[in-house]
């Protein structure tokens, strides 16, 4: 089995003969670069006594317990202890999952957004499925969907809605509709969900949500998943959860054991303060917010939407466009184009927001400049 390169493998290869006549900001990788905050780090300095023991391959029901409350106080919805299973973040259990639940399907069909986190297309191919591309073009106003012909043929449809790398986020009444298909046509949905805390005023909702004004309290077909990585500027802790269909999730948690994913009681400890605390994650939104104001108001002519901390940057030719901006500046952004397949995104980059906003203005409008001389 042979998965494509990733996108920083191909973007390393893109820059490998460049010697760079300045330095600047890294803006390719989606990684915040802030401080994981203290009451955290104390957290799990505090537990460190607890290596000796095995953790559980369920986790601790105390850290369950804190991501219920999270998604209570966010959401509104109360999630019942058998329809939340925490993971290590959001990476691995989007890659298993699929592998998993389509394991019985004879030949299983999985459907994402074109531009994609390069995890779904891996997770595809690991469970041997056939990929159907949803395109998100600047056309549909980037919204993934599939015809009539496509929602006969899916077994599994992954939504990632606030999206990376557009922005883009589905709308309670666009969810509502996509759980309505997952009933009628009987395949699961997903929605990623990791980029939920990131936004500028109206929080975005949750596919759960949605279920619950849908009459689909049970979650029947549907799951969420969420992660500590950008609320909390901590990716370091890789904690998150998969909640949802209890009758899937029953399953999947006897699955797992066999897998052994699991993080130190000491890491789980830190984790649970930090799903308990939402004064931190406010910090953070705030700069993210104020982030992608100072890029709609460098880049006048270009969609921004108040969701994630992408700016998703129509470009011409967006590997040339990366490859001269950091040749001549020392600015890394993402050609799009790495992002997908069937040239979608071949003309935008992708910008991450991830620092304080004062380190920003000035990179922001030397790549703005640069756009002007390029178009």
């Amino acid at each position: 089995m042979t998965f494509e390169p990733y996108p920083f493998e191909r973007l390393r290869a893109l820059f490998k003969e460049i010697t760079p006549k300045k330095k600047g900001l890294d803006l390719g990788i989606g990684e915040p670069r802030f401080e994981t905050p203290k009451f955290i780090q104390d957290a799990l300095k505090q537990h460190t006594h607890s290596l000796n023991i095995y953790p559980k391959s369920a986790f601790e029901e105390s850290l369950r317990e804190a991501q219920r409350g999270f998604f209570k106080r966010r959401f509104k919805v109360e999630l019942k202890e058998n329809e939340l299973v925490s993971t290590l973040g959001s990476r691995e259990v989007l890659f298993n999952f699929p592998s998993f639940v389509l394991f019985d399907y004879p030949n299983p069909t999985i459907a994402y957004p074109n531009p994609f986190y390069q995890i779904y297309e891996g997770s595809a191919q690991f469970a041997r499925a056939k990929s159907l591309l949803m395109p998100l073009v600047k056309e549909n106003d980037f919204t993934p969907s599939l015809n009539e012909k496509e929602l006969q043929e899916v077994d599994l449809v992954i939504l990632n809605s606030p999206n990376n790398p557009t922005g883009r986020t589905l709308s309670l009444e666009e969810l509502i509709a996509w759980v309505k298909l997952a009933l009628k046509h009987d395949f699961i949905l997903i929605n990623d969900e990791c980029y939920s805390e990131i936004y500028e005023n109206t929080p975005p909702p949750s596919l759960l949500e949605a279920c619950m004004l849908a009459g689909n309290e049970a979650f029947k077909n549907v799951l969420v998943i969420h992660s500590l990585s950008k609320r909390s500027s901590a990716p370091g802790l890789r904690s998150g959860f998969i909640a949802g269909d209890s009758r899937i999730l029953e399953k999947y948690k006897a699955f797992r054991t066999y897998l052994g994913y699991t993080s130190a009681n000491a890491i789980q400890k830190a984790s649970e303060a930090a799903w308990l605390d939402d004064e931190h994650a406010e910090f953070f939104r705030n700069i993210y917010a104020n982030n992608l104001k100072l890029a709609r108001k460098i880049f006048k002519e270009t969609l921004i939407y108040p969701y994630s901390f992408y700016a998703y940057l129509p470009v011409k030719n967006g590997e040339n466009f990366a490859k001269t901006l950091y040749q001549n500046e020392g600015i890394t952004t993402l050609p799009a184009l790495y992002l997908g397949r069937n040239h979608i995104g071949a003309d935008y980059v992708r910008l991450a927001l991830v620092y304080d906003t004062s380190l920003l203005e000035k990179p922001l409008e030397i790549i703005e400049t640069y756009r002007e001389n390029h178009a």
